[in-house]
């Protein structure tokens, strides 16, 4: 009894430890539930350079096109860029018949967004001059654009003297389709209230999800630089050591489309946790080297941020699933050390003591889901009641699933960027109130330069 009463001293302490270190996690989350910021209206309305990476999203590259073009936001401030990489179909011919400024981008060895990103401003600064733009949008393929978005997020990123990047809410347009992506939805909409808008409020940097987010044309003056397979992990870890803040407008809504097959699922997961873990392996040390250095600006928060970033990009679910594994394999040796006892009497109140612990995580867990489609319902659309209710039962196994799949990429070598297929066609039309959708704006193209790629 004496090895397990030591071993699991040992065990609390480290999982304790875990604890500690994510703690403000369910600070952010509390805030974010009764909280949010609010930034002025400005009359100031900045032109922006709207970046649009696509391959082969003929099915849905014209409809986010569209929804730039019927936002209600001086036109004349937006110009729209699709860098068609690697497209084997009709993506380029449809975003130019769309009005965009299109160019074409071939290498099969550089298949990454962050390829095509580093790519298409490149271009932007030999032939348009990057300081022309106030700004630049970064969205994906699929996505589309409440009416208002361009008005809130400028609003926000007037407000921050142009020196933040904002990001903003993050919906599925297909949120209703089937469990995996209302699950999919789910974990982007916890993402905006517990972690983004709570981190916002407090003044802590938040972090970018992918795209739908705005930055400073000065941060792309010498090109754009993050190509691995979450460039939004690099910028963000990057954005934050740089002492530049990421701040998050929840009024600004742009719409996703999420996978809906369990094998789509499980690789996008996979190429996550993979560049997750090579953040950290890149990002680590620099965190925490910056948490120990003076910084003449931002003082504490900084500090805060740098430290919570540090603790975002550590591979939380390897060391907690390590800790549960060796835990594990303590409790099978236990009846080496205890020959009084019985092995199935020692296993069986192992199993005992930790099955309440795992029903509170699970139950603590749903809970969380269950509050976001309350928080929430205005802006969960087309989703019916019994696949809510499966999507509550079936989040604590969709975020525990996180653990596995960090297992895997930890041993994968061979994890690259795949095509993730976009096939739902929501229109701008559908996801905004048509009687309040105001004047659609013709999509005229921009005039360009005379050689293009």
């Amino acid at each position: 009894m004496i090895f397990m009463q030591v071993a699991n001293i040992v065990f609390e302490v480290m999982l304790g430890i875990l604890t500690v270190l994510v703690a403000h996690f369910l600070l952010f989350g509390v805030v974010g539930v009764f909280f949010k910021k609010k930034y002025p209206k400005t009359d100031r309305k900045l032109k922006y350079g709207v970046i649009i990476p696509a391959r082969n999203e003929e099915a849905v590259v014209g409809n986010l096109i569209d929804s730039v073009y019927k936002n209600q936001y001086p036109q004349d401030k937006l110009q729209v860029f699709v860098i068609a990489h690697n497209c084997t179909d009709r993506t380029a011919e449809i975003a130019r018949a769309r009005g965009a400024t299109v160019y074409e981008y071939n290498n099969p060895d550089e298949c990454t967004m962050g390829y095509a990103f580093r790519y298409l401003f490149d271009r932007i600064r030999e032939d348009w001059g990057v300081s022309n733009y106030d700004g630049f949008f970064l969205f994906n393929a699929d996505n589309i654009l409440d009416q208002h978005y361009f008005e809130k997020m400028n609003d926000a990123f007037v407000a921050c003297n142009g020196e933040s990047v904002v990001t903003s809410f993050r919906n599925t347009k297909n949120f209703g389709s089937n469990i995996i992506s209302a699950l999919y939805g789910l974990y982007f909409m916890i993402g905006c209230r517990y972690e983004s808008r709570g981190r916002t409020v407090v003044g802590c940097s938040t972090r970018v999800q992918g795209t739908g987010y705005v930055i400073n044309s000065r941060i792309v003056e010498n090109g754009w630089p993050y190509v691995t397979l979450t460039e939004d992990w690099e910028f963000t870890a990057d954005q934050i050591l740089q002492n530049n803040k990421i701040v998050y407008c929840d009024d600004a809504v742009f719409y996703d489309e999420q996978p809906t097959g369990f094998r789509v699922m499980w690789r996008q997961r996979l190429r996550w946790s993979k560049g997750h873990l090579l953040v950290f392996l890149t990002r680590f040390r620099d965190t925490v080297k910056s948490l120990f250095t003076p910084k003449k600006k931002g003082g504490g928060i900084h500090k805060f941020s740098t430290y919570d970033i540090m603790v975002n990009i550590m591979p939380i679910c390897v060391l907690s699933g390590s800790i549960f594994i060796l835990r594990l394999l303590v409790h099978l040796i236990a009846p080496l050390f205890d020959l009084g006892r019985s092995p199935w009497d020692i296993w069986l109140e192992a199993l005992r003591s930790a099955v309440p612990g795992l029903l509170f995580s699970y139950g603590m867990t749903a809970l969380s889901a269950a509050l976001i489609f309350i928080l929430e319902h205005k802006r969960i659309k087309h989703v019916k009641l019994p696949l809510k209710i499966l999507a509550v039962i079936l989040w604590p196994a969709f975020i525990f699933l996180s653990t596995p799949i960090e297992f895997v990429a930890l041993f994968s070598k061979n994890v690259g960027w795949k095509t993730i297929p976009h096939t739902d066609t929501t229109t701008f039309e559908k996801l905004n109130d048509k009687a309040h959708a105001g004047e659609e704006h013709a999509a005229e193209p921009q005039e360009e330069p005379a050689e293009k790629v």
